[in-house]
């Protein structure tokens, strides 16, 4: 999801500034079909594989039918969005009729499509609980490939293809996800794996369904307060500059893209420390986590370089304006600072979701993009300036960094430090 947006927003900004906008005002209800996608789906990874540590093979084969049927109902609750409501909450943000218009096409196109990556995401997480990480990898690269390839094909109308513009951003956007699905259910039902999906006398349990969305909802939350931080800090940097609000816009746009194989590390390595925290192997378990916390520091530390040296290019990539160009460089600058402990922060918050303490990773989250990270943005603007304003990303990831060490010691001491040890007797 988050290659394909950044791909259509770099071919739609070539098209004009009305276009980017229309697609940006899209974009946190794409981030919000991600957010209850990948979120409900590390749910049911985290449940399956903690079954399948326990040696619980007939219920985590069920809990995988489960996965898809809610799925299809995440699906249909988005598919009446788009066809309903679309055109009332984009009217809430312009009354532009050129912006309005490319808005709620491009809208209506990734919601009805949402089928496409709400399936594909499913059959990842089935396929990552089971310890597969690389048929995931195939199926996502494909359908990203394809868009890639497609985006400026029908998006600007090269080799003889219609121009479509945004619409084209759509429908290439879906056909890539359409692709990404088919070769995903193909992984799941032509070849054996450690679970087996049946729909033949399938029963939709609720005490299922709940476990799920234990771990789930608090990684929805987390995900979706990504949307909620993107439009208070619209709100705040508008009394500013428009171009502010374009370099924050293309900031997380280059941020998705960044953090996507750290998230993809991520979500590999929590169904790996559910199913070791299930069978009790402490070693396995803190194996796991360090290895995930290895990777992703180095993936960061690639990422701060690069937006310490090439910040410009970066801005380029968005057909940055001289004033995005003055305001965004020194904002990718400052805000890099904070990558590492980021990186720390979040493979951590994994592990307290594959332990069953999402409770913890929900309250870091919410302190590191909500309570700290807005307001801290909101005086740094009124009472230092712009470029102070960024300094609020590395401000809220430094406390959080401190409030997740915490939350590590405490469930380290009380339940990781004894894993697999016999009990006291009384």
């Amino acid at each position: 999801g988050a290659l394909y947006n950044i791909v259509d927003s770099i071919f739609v900004a070539k098209v004009s500034e009305g276009a980017l906008a229309a697609v940006t005002l899209v974009f946190p209800v794409q981030m919000f079909i991600i957010s209850l996608g990948v979120g409900t789906n590390v749910g049911l990874s985290s449940l399956i594989a903690r079954r399948l540590g326990e040696k619980r093979q007939r219920d985590a084969d069920a809990d995988a039918a489960t996965g898809f049927i809610i799925a299809i109902f995440n699906w249909c609750v988005f598919l009446i969005f788009g066809l309903f409501l679309a055109k009332p909450f984009i009217g809430l943000f312009t009354k532009n009729p050129y912006i309005l218009e490319n808005a709620v096409i491009y809208c209506q196109i990734v919601t009805i499509g949402s089928i496409f990556p709400f399936i594909s995401i499913c059959c990842e997480k089935i396929l990552q609980a089971t310890g597969n990480m690389t048929l995931p990898m195939i199926f996502n690269s494909i359908g990203a490939v394809l868009n890639g390839l497609l985006a400026p094909v029908f998006i600007l109308g090269l080799f003889g293809a219609p121009r479509l513009e945004v619409l084209g951003a759509g429908v290439v956007a879906i056909t890539g996800q359409c692709v990404a699905m088919i070769i995903a259910l193909l992984c799941i039902f032509r070849k054996k794996h450690y679970v087996t999906i049946r729909f033949s006398g399938f029963r939709l349990r609720g005490n299922v369904v709940k476990d799920i969305y234990l771990v789930g909802i608090p990684s929805i939350i987390m995900m979706s307060i990504g949307s909620i931080m993107i439009s208070f800090m619209n709100a705040i940097l508008i009394s500013h500059s428009e171009a502010a609000v374009a370099v924050l816009g293309a900031y997380f746009r280059i941020n998705s893209f960044l953090f996507m194989p750290l998230f993809g590390l991520n979500q590999g390595s929590l169904p790996v420390m559910a199913y070791n925290y299930g069978a009790k192997n402490r070693t396995r378990l803190l194996t796991a986590y360090k290895t995930a916390v290895s990777l992703a520091v180095g993936i960061m530390i690639v990422g701060t370089a690069i937006f310490l040296l090439i910040p410009d290019w970066l801005m380029q990539l968005f057909s940055a304006t001289p004033e995005m160009m003055s305001i965004g460089v020194p904002a990718l600058r400052i805000i890099s600072f904070c990558f590492i402990t980021t990186a720390f922060s979040i493979v951590t918050c994994a592990m307290f979701q594959a332990l069953a303490h999402a409770i913890f990773a929900t309250i870091i989250a919410l302190l590191r993009q909500l309570f700290l990270a807005v307001p801290a943005m909101y005086l740094l603007l009124k009472y230092v300036g712009i470029n102070a304003a960024w300094a609020s990303f590395p401000f809220a990831e430094f406390f959080s960094f401190i409030l997740t060490v915490i939350f590590l010691w405490h469930i380290y001491k009380k339940e990781i430090k004894h894993l697999g040890e016999p009990a006291a007797l009384d």
